[in-house]
């Protein structure tokens, strides 16, 4: 029986992918699904349609309901197969992509148990090194001191990781609003440029600092921004400076529509298929040198949630012993 030119214009009507299901028949298909699942779909065996075991048997078995499912189109898309039973031999099979809910849900996992993790080693530290100083055995001074040192020394880098949650929960939350505060970029870079000085000093490099003329200001949040200058000082100052003499490069530049911050170290250089992993929350291409050096494997991605929330673009390019270059363009105030 031909299906009324009306249920196909609804069918067709319908964004995700739908079948018409007549025993083990395909009657009709729309064209996600023909675009999803191949284009000779209509007047075939439903099977050259749907090969998930589970979908496959809900529909030969014409249930009516929900059926959460993994692998139509792809081995890692996730779907709900929704059945309707439009009349007594017309089954009508919806799929609903949850892909993007389940890297959600997942990532939100991951996410937990890597911050667990990162916390978890430090506690151990002050757990273990407390214990042994409340223990009424005696202890050498210096002892006593090297384990109050090691207290404080991890005590603070928990406090520097929540610190650090804590900032991607509050850009988190404020992802949608759009800045509107002109905001002076060339000023905020001066000062993050002078409040690393110390660390400069310390680590025997220099930084090289090129302001191309009178910049505009841009719309941001001026403390989010200093943020963002921070972590890239601070990353490039961190992985780029580790030899005395070596130099870290700061320029502005400006075009007709942005502002342009480049950030570019000459250190070891990272290999290409860490890049598009950098901005994930505690990645690192060196877990031990990065915990050496103090980081938490969180600066990236805070920079890259404060450059979407100033609608602007990050890049990153980077090669082995040739060191890295962050750029962040800003759109112009």
């Amino acid at each position: 029986m031909p299906v009324p030119p009306l249920v196909l214009a609804l069918l067709d009507a319908l964004e995700q992918p739908a079948l018409l299901v007549s025993g083990e028949r395909t009657q009709a298909a729309n064209g996600a699904a023909r675009a999803l699942l191949g284009h000779q779909l209509v007047d075939q065996n439903v099977r050259f349609a749907i090969r998930q075991p589970q979908a496959l048997d809900a529909i030969l078995k014409g249930r009516t309901g929900r059926v959460e499912v993994q692998g139509i189109g792809g081995v890692d898309r996730s779907w709900d197969v929704v059945l309707n039973r439009l009349a007594p031999d017309i089954l009508l099979v919806r799929l609903i992509d949850r892909s993007a809910r389940r890297a959600a849900e997942k990532a939100q996992i991951d996410f937990v148990a890597n911050a667990s993790h990162e916390l978890r080693t430090p506690l151990a530290a002050v757990l273990g090194f407390s214990e042994t100083l409340a223990d009424e055995a005696p202890l050498e001074e210096e002892v006593r001191r090297r384990f109050g040192q090691r207290i404080h020394d991890q005590a603070n880098r928990m406090m520097v990781i929540i610190r650090d949650l804590m900032s991607l929960s509050r850009i988190e939350a404020d992802r949608f609003k759009e800045p509107r505060t002109q905001v002076d970029l060339a000023g905020i870079v001066r000062e993050a440029v002078t409040a690393v000085a110390p660390l400069t000093e310390e680590r025997g490099c220099a930084i090289e600092f090129d302001l191309a003329g009178e910049l505009p200001t841009v719309r941001g949040d001026a403390g989010q921004l200093r943020q963002l200058v921070d972590n890239l000082l601070s990353n490039a100052l961190r992985y780029g400076c580790r030899r005395t003499g070596e130099r870290v490069e700061v320029q502005l530049r400006r075009d007709e529509s942005w502002v342009q911050l480049l950030v570019r170290d000459h250190g070891e250089g990272i290999a290409a298929h860490h890049i598009p992993r950098l901005t994930e929350r505690f990645y690192r291409v060196d877990s031990a040198r990065s915990r050496d050096s103090g980081g938490t494997g969180l600066g990236l991605a805070i920079v890259s949630q404060i450059v979407e929330r100033h609608r602007g673009l990050l890049s990153i390019k980077s090669k082995p012993g040739e060191g890295t270059t962050m750029e962040v363009r800003l759109p112009r105030g």
